[in-house]
């Protein structure tokens, strides 16, 4: 069962919005060295041009501040309006000096505060708060959006002692800064909850979901992700199952598929997730069945041949099929379709309707092209 999408608060990363009924917006993370400046920016055009829409960089040092100006200037010269993320762990100093130069802050709310094993509740909670107040201001003034990133890899020693690396520790080690944030009036929250273990990650989303409800703490955007997923094929089957999954539920508002790989491979990833899923349709959606002893003709080349050249389309479905057995079913709701009719001949089909019968197959591909044509010039 699909559900409806979420309705989750809007919040602005830079000028995108994310949330609300806003598109699932694609996003990565730069894996060159943020210091050096020609190469990040070289990268951050590459994913720009691949359809990222939010790019993340780790910040390791001050000495990147100054590289973080940098691109800032020079993204604006180019008028690349492409919002930027840090991603700063361990330091609370570094965190607030970034923020003037980025649209977001990601920190892990596992490692942003030193809490002892033996903390009472209590001592935990005025530790964030003396820690995470001046962040949140430093954020409002400058009017910038936070992700509350957990990971499932990097609980603090204080959660693992009461719950250990449980999904309900990775709610637990999130509360806090939610309570604080609410207390502060600072809501342009972005949460995630990500583990390189698939169930455990789409647990902790259903969950933490529930748990925001319970709690009467506003419905922040999520950013989903499987992380440490590894790379080509595993890799995009984890992203998919575990991103997929959430999807369907109707959760999530904007996504990385995590890949040990060049960062704009992930992009294609992700908007196929998006488009098989139905929650962002951005390409031509295909149909075609896995043949079988009754497809009389070369349906691997023809379905080939029609995807490139029509994988520039938005917005239509288009169906091959390798005979009318069970072809004509599955390609109902298709708007154009090609469908085995016997040897080396096909049918082709506008919107349902049979237009042209037993086509030879070298012919079908010119001819199918002609009927979308003629239907674009309204003929």
């Amino acid at each position: 069962m699909i559900h409806r999408r979420r309705s989750s608060k809007v919040v602005a990363i830079g000028s995108l919005l994310i949330g609300g009924s806003y598109p699932i917006r694609v996003q990565s993370m730069t894996n060159t060295a943020t210091g050096d400046v020609v190469s990040t920016l070289a990268q951050i055009r590459q994913l720009a041009d691949t359809g990222c829409e939010i790019v993340r960089l780790a910040i390791i040092s001050p000495s990147e501040i100054e590289a973080l100006r940098i691109l800032r200037t020079s993204l604006r010269r180019d008028k690349l309006d492409i919002p930027l993320v840090a991603d700063v762990h361990f330091s609370p100093a570094l965190a607030s000096a970034v923020i003037p130069f980025v649209d977001k802050l990601r920190i892990n709310p596992g490692n942003f505060v030193k809490l002892r094993e033996d903390n009472t509740p209590e001592e935990s909670g005025k530790n964030i708060r003396e820690i995470f107040v001046p962040l949140l201001k430093i954020l409002k003034k400058e009017g910038k959006s936070l992700r509350l990133g957990v990971n499932h890899g990097s609980l603090s020693k204080y959660i693992l002692k009461q719950y250990g690396n449980t999904v309900e520790g990775m709610l637990a080690s999130i509360v806090d800064y939610l309570k604080i944030a609410q207390e502060e009036h600072f809501e342009a929250l972005v949460l995630s909850f990500k583990a390189n273990h698939v169930p455990t990650m789409v647990q902790s989303y259903r969950e933490a979901d529930r748990m925001l409800a319970k709690n009467e703490f506003p419905a922040y955007p999520f950013h989903l992700g499987v992380t440490e997923a590894g790379n080509a094929a595993y890799g995009r089957i984890k992203g998919a199952v575990g991103i997929g999954s959430l999807l369907l539920d109707g959760l999530g508002d904007t996504l990385r598929v995590s890949l040990t790989e060049n960062p704009c491979e992930e992009i294609s990833v992700a908007y196929d997730i998006l488009q098989a899923t139905g929650a962002r349709i951005s390409r031509t959606e295909y149909v075609a069945c896995p043949t079988c002893g009754r497809t009389h003709f070369n349906l691997e080349k023809v379905f080939n041949d029609i995807k490139a050249a029509t994988r520039s389309l938005k917005g239509i479905k288009i169906a091959v099929m390798g005979c009318g057995i069970n072809g004509l079913g599955e390609m109902a709701d298709a708007d154009y379709a090609c469908v085995g009719s016997g040897k080396g001949k096909v049918d082709l089909y506008d919107h349902g309707r049979c237009i042209e019968r037993d086509v030879p197959e070298d012919e079908a591909v010119a001819r199918f092209l002609k009927i979308l044509e003629n239907r674009k010039s309204g003929s």
